[in-house]
């Protein structure tokens, strides 16, 4: 027997009026019944999105920290060597004119070092 379950719903969205409402005051600051600006600023950093890293932001620093540049063509070989999702390039093509070249073992170290500075792994 398969242990895999699947379930569909389907639900109905309705525009509908409130049955009640409740009202509530909150005051901020300091103080007791008070709620602390800070406590809700570290709060809400735990929830914001990590900004995305580009590859433009890890030439930018493999070339500072390593003192060498490398293609974004290797960037996107180590990504793909570690198994980390790719996005569809716009300008992809169908076939490729010429095989992959590996990238040298100092820029895929330097990539992946990279990568874990970003902590993209």
């Amino acid at each position: 027997m398969d242990n895999d379950t699947h379930v569909e719903t389907i639900i109905l969205l309705s525009h509908k009026s409130p049955d009640s409402v409740i009202n509530v005051t909150v005051e901020f600051g300091e103080g007791e019944g008070k709620v602390p600006l800070e406590a809700i600023a570290e709060r809400a950093k735990k929830y914001q999105p990590k900004p995305k890293i580009t590859y433009k932001m890890i030439q930018e620093y493999v070339e500072k920290n390593y003192g060498f540049k490398v293609h974004t063509a290797y960037i996107a070989e180590v990504k793909r060597s570690l198994g980390l999702t790719m996005h569809d390039a716009p300008n992809a093509v169908e076939g490729l004119k010429h095989p992959r070249k590996r990238p040298p073992k100092e820029k895929v170290e330097a990539i992946t070092d990279t990568l874990k500075y970003f902590e993209v792994i």
